[in-house]
């Protein structure tokens, strides 16, 4: 079914974007090849030695990792951006597909900076100071871990009650969205409250 616009003598179909399926796919492969790169980097209790010392003799897996989660963002921006005009396109005018645009901006922003701290992180000399190493650690973590959640949570949940709503979508789909939001939001929470005790 596909509805059109009358201009004058003119016929245009309503533009909806690009396949939701490219950005989405996009976004998967870039964020498993960051994990596949990444998979020995040293957990957020080490110390700041012992992250100073994985940088010396992994900066170019560090590097590598952060140009793939900083690639990321982008396909991530996009996908927020095709699903509040779709949104929109739809006549939805309640703020969850706003909520889901930024949402997945602020998404977006947070892998951008982890990616930023990270490669700051691997290009530490050999005399830098370990807090410096652990300071950039932290911050990476902080805003790819806890900040992501948050973002990914309210796109998640901008999608997931619209479609609620309208019935876009089966219910038990947004539900799960629903609670994939949930589980961002707690997560994030639990490790801003806890800290690195």
């Amino acid at each position: 079914m596909s509805a059109t616009i009358e201009l004058g003598t003119t016929t245009r179909r309503p533009q909806v974007g690009p396949p939701l399926l490219a950005p989405v796919g996009a976004v998967a492969v870039l964020t498993a090849g960051y994990v596949a790169a990444n998979s020995s980097t040293p957990h957020p209790d080490a110390s700041g030695a012992e992250v100073l010392r994985y940088a010396q003799g992994h900066s170019g897996l560090i590097s590598l990792g952060a140009f793939l989660l900083f690639a990321s963002a982008v396909p991530l921006a996009l996908t927020a951006a095709v699903l509040y005009r779709r949104l929109r396109a739809l006549g939805i005018t309640a703020p969850g597909s706003a909520i889901t645009l930024v949402g997945g901006v602020l998404a977006a922003i947070a892998l951008s900076l982890s990616a930023m701290f990270a490669w700051a992180g691997g290009r530490l000399a050999a005399d830098a100071p370990v807090a410096l190493a652990r300071a950039l650690a932290d911050l990476s973590f902080l805003s790819g871990g806890p900040g992501y959640a948050v973002g990914f949570a309210l796109l998640a949940a901008g999608v997931s009650v619209t479609t609620l709503k309208v019935g876009l979508l089966p219910r038990a789909a947004s539900w799960a969205g629903l609670l994939i939001a949930a589980v961002g939001m707690v997560s994030s929470l639990t490790l801003a409250v806890s800290g690195f005790a």
